[in-house]
């Protein structure tokens, strides 16, 4: 089954359902991906800044994704703008890319994400086509504005040319990264994703992008967080790495079983 790239730029502009939630991935296996797939989430992201993916697993994670119809979103590490275009020529739907402190770095991304005229992205998306089922001149045609192309705020510096970040053209959006701003914000006394400092600083986020026409993402702890950030009005949210839902999942059984057993 492939997805219509458009549907998901579409759905995330329109907010449908209160807001998308994406599953995340840092585990390289890609059944691992097929079976998170499965389940209820919007999206699914492969985490390659601090995941162990590669870009042949990345590419075969991407696939399982799309066999689900769904699209497949991939963090690239820090600075590697190179892969940013080669994981959207497998055929990921949108790139996060870390570390986007300034609008030098956006427009940095931007050209390895976006064709002429607003980048400089090669040709050469083979994967793509074959995932999209649509012809080379109309991927071409419609590839900028259909590609996701998100920027993280996670450090002081962005926070501060958050405004000038979301004006370039080509950024679709911001994703929040609650837990390196929180050491930002405590220069580095004090991980706190979840603490009102950085409820503050996302209200704030969210009013900067709505006030450009732009998307914002955060990652949640959670379920409950996630909830909260939907609440708060954001586009896409994460409830929680894959390893901490498997270990909640498995601890949770081991309880039950053991309570069980008791009584």
């Amino acid at each position: 089954m492939t997805t219509d790239i458009d549907g998901f730029a579409g759905r995330l502009k329109r907010r449908e359902n209160g807001g998308m939630i994406a599953a995340w991935i840092g585990a390289p296996d890609p059944l691992l991906v097929n079976h998170l797939s499965q389940e209820a989430f919007d999206a699914v992201v492969l985490d390659m800044q601090h995941g162990m993916w590669d870009m042949a697993s990345a590419a075969n994670g991407i696939a399982q994704v799309r066999l689900t119809g769904k699209p497949a979103i991939a963090r690239i590490p820090v600075a590697d703008f190179a892969s940013a275009s080669r994981l959207l020529d497998a055929g990921a739907s949108a790139i996060i890319a870390p570390m986007i402190n300034s609008a030098d770095d956006a427009r940095a991304l931007v050209k390895a994400t976006k064709y002429p005229p607003l980048g400089e992205r090669s040709w050469g998306p083979s994967l793509a086509l074959n995932h999209f089922g649509i012809a080379a001149d109309e991927y071409l045609q419609g590839a900028n504005g259909l590609t996701v192309t998100i920027a993280m705020v996670e450090t002081r510096a962005a926070l501060d040319a958050i405004d000038e970040i979301l004006a370039v053209d080509g950024i679709d959006g911001i994703f929040v990264g609650p837990s390196d701003l929180s050491i930002a914000l405590s220069n580095g006394a004090r991980l706190a994703p979840d603490s009102a400092a950085i409820d503050q600083t996302l209200a704030h986020a969210v009013a900067r992008c709505r006030a450009h026409g732009k998307l914002i993402c955060a990652f949640g702890t959670d379920g409950e967080r996630a909830g909260q950030f939907l609440k708060l009005g954001l586009d896409l949210v994460i409830a929680g790495a894959e390893t901490a839902q498997l270990r909640a999942g498995a601890r949770a059984a081991i309880t039950t079983a053991r309570k069980i057993a008791a009584s």
